[in-house]
């Protein structure tokens, strides 16, 4: 039985228009939030988490958005409108980029994969037809054409187990179809399991649990899709629960009107310091050289005791002062009931923090992604004020 607050219904609904994995025994589909039209589950979350992390089940992520850029100046004009370095991405490799606005706010999260002739932008569900028309807008006269490819191809994320992990694209022991209609197949391999290179880690590097993550998310063509049906599958719910874990950020969850980068430690995967100018950039350098962000990202370790689940958006507290809120939640197989939160950058790290949940008070202990004093790091001398002693 899930714990009250889990955001998924509880019986299976109509298939109707919905994913073919839907059809499966067992399979309960997510109701409502991001994930609405896929399965949450197949009647065992917690199993599923098990089994994905070992490298030996899929998810499907077939509602997910997939946008393609053809054309000879296509790596060079995402280079200059993202955070990100792409004027260089080799076929087959995979980067990931953030659309800023002017004040350095997140838009978009652009997981990114070329394969010599055209470059793949995977995104989320909601995000593809906004992003696409914004592109449109901005290729003036470089020689690229942006398409929304969904209708052709599904993603399937998978996690790659210890002998697959140095980057294979081909969907490991799982023998996933992956799409390669120029000759690449077009795998995304997850860069959060390393700094990139130009990118900036502000999480302590001691207990940081990268070391772990080896997610992928590869194409199918939409076809092959009925094809997977006797790969073991795992919902969307032992996917969060293992990202919450490994304090991964998800642009339909952590990030609000107000995210920067730095918040969420973004800079380690998707910003790289010393590329070109793009838009958004001198907010990213001044909080990073000179200030501090305002929110900072940590991960929660939830009293389980009442067995409720604080959902998105539920006020974390200090001594009954809102300090910040709930970005996502999950139960995970060993840590039990975890949480991101995004939290004023002051509150001190050690204080044990409260969440309500169904009018219960759940304590929170916190674990720190971003540290207080994140930022900063030009280590710039500060002048005394005119008439200080």
């Amino acid at each position: 039985m899930p714990l009250r607050g889990s955001p998924v219904s509880t019986e299976p609904v109509s298939v109707a228009g919905g994913s073919v994995f839907l059809t499966r025994d067992g399979a309960v589909a997510g109701s409502g939030g991001p994930d609405a039209g896929v399965a949450a589950h197949y009647g065992n979350p917690i199993a599923e988490q098990r089994t994905l992390a070992a490298g030996k089940a899929i998810v499907d992520l077939s509602h997910r958005g997939i946008l393609s850029v053809t054309g000879a100046d296509r790596l060079g004009w995402l280079d200059s409108v993202t955070s990100q370095a792409l004027a260089k991405l080799a076929p087959g490799e995979s980067a990931e980029a953030l659309l800023l606005d002017p004040t350095g706010r997140i838009e978009h999260v652009l997981r990114v994969v070329d394969d010599g002739t055209t470059a793949w932008l995977l995104v989320e569900a909601g995000e593809a037809a906004g992003l696409l028309a914004w592109l449109e807008s901005m290729r003036f006269m470089m020689r690229v054409e942006v398409a929304d490819r969904a209708g052709e191809f599904a993603v399937v994320g998978w996690f790659a187990d210890a002998a697959d992990a140095m980057g294979d694209a081909t969907g490991g022991g799982l023998a996933l179809p992956v799409a390669a209609p120029n000759g690449i197949p077009l795998t995304w391999v997850d860069p959060w399991g390393s700094v990139t290179a130009g990118g900036h880690q502000y999480a302590d590097d001691g207990t940081h649990p990268y070391g772990d993550w080896s997610w992928r998310e590869s194409l199918v063509e939409r076809a092959a899709l009925a094809g997977l049906s006797g790969l073991p599958a795992a919902g969307t719910m032992a996917l969060e629960a293992l990202r919450i874990a490994a304090w991964r950020p998800r642009f339909a969850t952590e990030v609000d009107e107000r995210s920067i980068p730095h918040e969420l430690d973004w800079l380690r995967s998707a910003v790289h310091l010393a590329k070109g100018c793009y838009r958004g950039q001198e907010t990213v350098a001044k909080v990073h050289n000179l200030g501090h962000p305002p929110r900072r990202l940590v991960m929660l370790h939830l009293d389980g005791s009442d067995a409720v689940l604080p959902p998105a958006g539920a006020e974390v507290a200090l001594d009954g002062r809102v300090v910040g809120r709930i970005t996502s939640s999950a139960i995970h197989h060993e840590f039990g009931p975890i949480a991101l939160a995004v939290v004023k950058r002051n509150t001190d790290p050690q204080a044990t923090l409260t969440v309500e949940a169904e009018g219960v008070t759940v304590a929170a202990a916190q674990e720190v992604i971003v540290p207080v004093d994140a930022g900063a790091t030009a280590n710039v001398p500060r002048m005394p004020r005119l008439g200080a002693r």
